[in-house]
């Protein structure tokens, strides 16, 4: 294979809600760890496509982009807790701007960065919502009218019931269950264009994507017409059995999660040796 003719494109949200999965936590805390990761990915899939482990696997690089979403930078007050928050300030942002920063400094990445959204209230999520949404029922049959002259609701055995059963259900529901719903703007679309753009100005003949979901349909399906080998990295994910007729090859450049607790991973912090030698 030619130089520079492999492109890697990288889902970033879904690439580091993926990788706590497949290796070590503590490879996981840090911007230079996570960059070593991707940087261990890129060089397994290189070495997987051209036959051998080449110590200069860059070379066969067009470029690797990386595809996240700039954290939002709004601010909002909890509902639960009635306290002030600074989105762009918690720690999932600053470690998000410290992987930018880590990912700016490595050869041949370039970040493709959309936004982050409000897109709604605070709302309750998970299954809590499922148990809360039904009780609007009985609140609205709740007879009112049966408060005494003391003020206190009078309420029949059923009713006082379905009262300690809601109340129990409340108490059950913390803050984390309670969230400001933000929407990702503008990834998707920047996928699209550069396979787009990969594939019509003939600037690789490979293209391997890492991600997880099937909307990439359209773009591979452009891609493979044209003579590029799109290849799909699911990062050990079930996909659904229809995608594999839009790709041409499945490959996972993380070790196999179930494999490792049997074996040793390979060291994906430190720099490659003679990587700075290439040019």
């Amino acid at each position: 294979m030619s130089d520079r003719q492999i492109a890697i494109l990288i889902d970033g949200g879904f690439f580091l809600k993926r990788l706590p999965k497949l290796v070590k936590q503590s490879r996981c805390e840090t911007a230079k760890n996570i960059a070593g990761c991707i940087r261990l990915m890129c060089r397994t899939h290189v070495h997987a496509l051209i036959g051998t482990k080449d110590k200069l696997w860059h070379k066969h690089i067009y470029r690797i982009f990386f595809y996240d979403a700039v954290p939002y930078e709004g601010t909002g007050q909890h509902p639960f807790e009635k306290k002030h928050i600074a989105f762009g300030k918690s720690k999932i942002a600053e470690s998000r701007y410290a992987l930018f920063d880590e990912l700016k400094r490595q050869r041949n990445v370039a970040l493709r960065l959309g936004k982050v959204t409000r897109d709604g209230d605070w709302s309750i999520i998970g299954p809590a919502s499922r148990k809360i949404i039904p009780t609007k029922t009985w609140i609205e049959s709740l007879d009112l009218s049966g408060v005494g002259e003391d003020g206190i609701i009078q309420l029949t055995e059923t009713q006082r019931v379905e009262a300690v059963r809601l109340q129990s259900l409340w108490k059950s529901i913390d803050s984390s269950q309670v969230r400001l719903p933000l929407k990702q703007k503008g990834v998707d679309m920047r996928i699209g264009l550069d396979i787009a753009a990969l594939t019509l100005k003939r600037q690789a003949n490979t293209i391997i994507l890492v991600s997880g979901d099937s909307d990439f349909v359209p773009a591979a399906k452009l891609a493979r017409r044209e003579g590029v080998q799109f290849i799909l990295d699911p990062m050990w994910q079930a996909i659904n059995g229809d995608l594999f007729e839009h790709i041409d090859g499945l490959q996972s450049g993380l070790p196999n999660p179930s494999k490792r607790k049997n074996t040793s991973s390979p060291d994906i912090i430190g720099q490659d040796e003679h990587e700075a030698d290439i040019a």
